[in-house]
């Protein structure tokens, strides 16, 4: 009797595709590294600075170690601390709070849409109300571009400018995406990315960057990434960190940045393909007019407790599945404590019991892609 055999198990991001393709340059570029040894701050890093920010039509681009570095060199650059709140949407990775913490202001939570997973703007002056209510001093928002999708930066904008509010824009999972024919990078007062691995724009380790148009906040966050020096690094005129982005990852970022439009269009493609098959069964995720997401994550929505019996059928079945995030940060035992700004975060949470990502990368192919498909759709009917 023949024993029929498994199929293969799916990567979730498949890094090594990617590596497979830019074998030959990333060696190379590695080896010219290790070849001049310049590996903190060496040429490449400027370089790589120069592109990323041409890249996205930013004036300047400021490297460091990695993406929850970038949030907090820019909230130390503008001087935010004990006393001050920073508005953050409660539906994010803890980074994006993390930071505000650390410097000592208070993060006030706030709820997003329920369309596109990102900060919804109407909850913006509640939330600063909130925040003076409690004898705090409104400072700043960080809208996140999640999943890869830009935040609505009109609304964001015209609600933050209302209330005085410095911009700070979380792309960790979005650079690359366009809103209204502009690439993130150039919203808001500064932008922060990260290049973990996993991300769309992704380096061979930790990294960060955040990319602005003012130049006096530029020669602070390059003092800040080097211990808050001065002329010299034994002139310390400020106190800051060590968080330099390494000349061994830019060089990497360097060849991975002159495929990136490539990989920006597989993924739309995947994306379409997945909502193609998915549609008609779960809600799929869908780019508003004027927005063009990077796809990090391709997060649908799986109401009526079917949740986790989906993503058992699907790991039984080889495909892996992840759930970003399962509890909003204002449930989180490291945040609960922080406030919640007026009109409450209920999407928040429901979106918290529904939430689940299939396998999302540039490189899965059409016959892997329709395994992940038919199983979803299997799984669903049956349940």
């Amino acid at each position: 009797m023949n024993q029929r055999t498994a199929p293969p198990p799916i990567p979730f991001i498949d890094v090594a595709a990617q590596r497979r393709r830019l074998g030959d340059a990333i060696d190379a570029a590695v080896a010219r590294v290790l070849a001049h040894s310049q590996f903190i701050l060496g040429p490449e890093v400027q370089a790589f600075e120069k592109e990323l920010a041409a890249f996205c039509g930013a004036r300047y681009a400021v490297s460091c170690a990695s993406g929850t570095d970038a949030l907090m060199l820019v909230l130390m650059a503008r001087g935010i601390g004990p006393g001050d709140a920073v508005i953050c949407p409660s539906f994010t990775f803890c980074a994006t709070a993390e930071v505000v913490a650390l410097v000592g202001a208070t993060p006030v939570f706030v709820d997003i849409d329920a369309d596109t997973f990102n900060i919804d703007s109407k909850m913006i002056g509640p939330a600063v109300a909130t925040a003076r209510r409690l004898g705090l001093k409104p400072k700043a928002i960080v809208p996140v571009d999640l999943f890869g999708l830009p935040a609505d930066f009109d609304s964001v904008e015209a609600a933050a400018r209302a209330e005085g509010l410095f911009i700070l824009d979380d792309a960790a999972q979005a650079f690359g995406a366009t809103y209204k024919g502009r690439k993130l990078g150039v919203f808001g007062d500064a932008t922060t990315t990260s290049f973990f691995p996993a991300k769309p724009l992704g380096c061979y380790g930790d990294g960060g960057a955040v990319l602005t148009d003012d130049p006096a906040m530029v020669d602070v966050l390059k003092s800040l990434r080097v211990h808050g020096h001065g002329s010299d690094k034994y002139d310390n005129i400020r106190v800051g960190l060590t968080s330099r982005l390494d000349t061994l990852q830019a060089a990497v970022l360097i060849e991975k940045l002159k495929i990136f439009p490539d990989e920006i269009a597989a993924r739309g493609r995947i994306a379409a393909r997945y909502a193609e098959g998915l549609r008609d069964i779960v809600s799929v995720p869908k780019e508003p007019s004027g927005c063009m997401s990077v796809w990090a994550q391709y997060t649908i929505r799986v109401s009526g407790g079917r949740r986790d019996t989906l993503a058992a059928a699907l790991k039984a079945e080889g495909i892996p599945t992840a759930i970003y995030y399962p509890i909003p940060l204002h449930r989180q035992q490291a945040y609960k404590h922080y406030p919640v700004g007026e009109g409450g975060v209920a999407v928040s949470d429901r979106l918290a019991g529904e939430v689940i990502s299939l396998p999302m990368h540039a490189y899965l192919d059409a016959a892997t892609q329709d395994r992940i498909i038919g199983a979803v759709r299997r799984a669903l009917k049956r349940g």
